[in-house]
């Protein structure tokens, strides 16, 4: 009886221990050899080609009925947009902005960002920050967007990217927009 008693209490614990096991365990960035958060600002211009032999935007989706709007509700849109130092569209690449954007308001000229700006210079050559966030591009003059996350030099990125209109082509569509983005990483 006392044998039994044993395996029963045994077999008890080893189940109780299973239920009560956890999935995660918490660590601090230390403990994966991240020392002392970082605070960068960079400055660089994004380039929305639609016109020439090479755009660097496509239309993916459009609505049924198109409006008269260039980019109506409901408009999806894949980019891959050189990253330059400056405005100039031979200026240095410092990187691509690849991901998409979609035309999210009824009323007025809004998009939902949702990009990589995948760096390929520098310092941080082969280090990402993604980008999520509503642009209301003509009812703002600068837009804030959020900074979700990165890798590389860039990991547990957080922050936020602001962008300003450096110069719009509204009958072509072609647009260079100043980004500034501030990030804290490690």
């Amino acid at each position: 009886m006392a044998k039994s008693t044993f395996f029963i209490c045994l077999n008890l614990s080893l189940l109780f221990s299973l239920v009560t096991a956890t999935y995660y365990s918490s660590l601090t960035p230390t403990l994966l050899g991240f020392r002392e958060e970082k605070f960068t600002h960079l400055h660089f211009f994004f380039h929305d080609v639609v016109t020439g032999p090479k755009p660097s935007m496509v239309f993916v989706a459009e609505p049924n009925g198109k409006a008269k709007d260039a980019l109506p509700f409901g408009t999806v849109v894949a980019m891959d947009d050189p990253l330059t130092v400056g405005p100039d569209h031979d200026s240095k690449l410092v990187g691509k902005a690849q991901g998409i954007y979609t035309s999210i308001s009824q009323e007025e000229m809004g998009l939902m960002m949702v990009m990589t700006m995948a760096f390929t210079d520098g310092e941080f050559n082969g280090s990402t920050i993604s980008v999520l966030g509503r642009n209301m591009i003509m009812s703002e003059p600068v837009r804030e967007m959020a900074i979700v996350g990165g890798t590389g030099a860039f990991r547990f990125a957080r922050g936020y990217a602001q962008a300003k209109f450096y110069s719009v082509d509204f009958t072509k569509g072609d647009a260079i927009v100043e980004y500034d983005v501030f990030v804290n990483h490690y």
